[in-house]
């Protein structure tokens, strides 16, 4: 046995193994707690009806039946899923002082978060892809973008997202933690969690690493990159109408993907804090909560197609209420 490996050894036989961990999101404001237990409960409620709506309307308008709206869909289904992973589990801790989490629960938690974060990362590529082949190929879209093409997408997509958080996840069980156990957030996050370890990361952060250089940049290069050539085809289109036109067919996505990335980079590709304070609980509620819940309406207010739908679904419904009403 190396002498290193002695060391930790002797270390771990001296200290307690912990099997749970405490989080301590909110617990610096123990006298907010009921106002942000009924103001984030609200949020997400906002956010299940506003991604549940989408998801209605798509599916009973044939007019949104397309790859666009298809795929729009599927980004509600991953916001309601990462809002359902944290925000449930973060208001049963507002109404309760004992903010403890088992390690098993902890590593499902990561698992399930890092599934639809990740996805939502792919998810945003193929969408840029999308809106590349509308506006660039507008002859060939519907030949290059078929119903198989898409499902297969969408496919690649999920099962990118769900690689992705089976690798980190299985890399966690490595991990041996002996104290403290105090995660400083209200949600397991991958990185709180291997700060708490007391065994080598190396490997870990070396996985981290080469995700994001081999699956997440390219993923980021698939998002952007397409928005040059969109911008270049939409310069050269010779009426004011049609460059308004082109543009606002992708105008919701770049401001989805501008606070998305905006927000995730600020968290995770900045310095780790030695110590994280509000600043970061703030920055992990923008992601968890906020963004899932703006998404359903940046692209309702700015989806002329989305309001007519809306305005269609809620006039059959009231002319149902009153032929009920009618015969009554």
């Amino acid at each position: 046995m190396r002498s290193g490996d002695y060391m930790v050894n002797i270390r771990l036989q001296n200290q307690t193994i912990s099997h749970e961990f405490f989080l301590l999101g909110f617990s610096d404001f123990p006298k907010l707690r009921y106002i942000l237990f009924l103001l984030f409960s609200l949020i997400y409620l906002m956010t299940l009806t506003g991604n549940l709506l989408i998801l209605v309307l798509i599916h009973n308008d044939s007019r949104l039946h397309t790859p666009m709206y298809f795929f729009l869909g599927n980004l509600a289904c991953l916001d309601a899923g990462s809002s359902s992973v944290t925000v449930p589990r973060m208001l049963a801790d507002l109404l309760t002082e004992k903010t403890s989490i088992s390690l098993t629960a902890c590593r499902a938690q990561v698992f399930f978060f890092l599934i639809f974060v990740c996805s939502e990362v792919f998810l945003l590529a193929v969408m840029s892809y999308d809106r590349y082949v509308a506006i660039c190929h507008p002859l060939h879209y519907s030949h290059i973008m078929s119903w198989e093409v898409c499902a297969q997408l969408a496919s690649v997509t999920w099962a990118f997202g769900f690689s992705y958080s089976l690798i980190h996840t299985l890399c966690t069980h490595r991990l041996t933690f002996c104290g403290p156990n105090n995660i400083q957030g209200f949600f397991c996050d991958l990185p709180l969690l291997l700060q708490l370890s007391c065994t080598d990361t190396f490997i870990n952060i070396l996985v981290i690493f080469l995700a994001v250089l081999f699956i997440a940049l390219p993923a980021l290069l698939i998002t952007f990159i397409p928005y040059i050539h969109i911008f270049r085809t939409i310069l050269r289109i010779p009426t004011k109408e049609g460059k308004h036109k082109a543009f606002s067919t992708c105008a919701s996505h770049l401001s989805v993907v501008f606070i998305y990335y905006g927000t995730l980079s600020f968290k995770y590709l900045r310095p780790a804090p030695s110590h994280p304070g509000i600043g970061d609980t703030l920055v992990s509620v923008i992601y968890t909560v906020i963004i899932p819940l703006l998404n359903p309406f940046i692209y309702s207010l700015r989806n002329k197609e989305l309001k007519g739908a809306l305005r269609n679904t809620l006039h059959k419904l009231f002319h149902i209420r009153t032929d009920i009403r009618l015969s009554l």
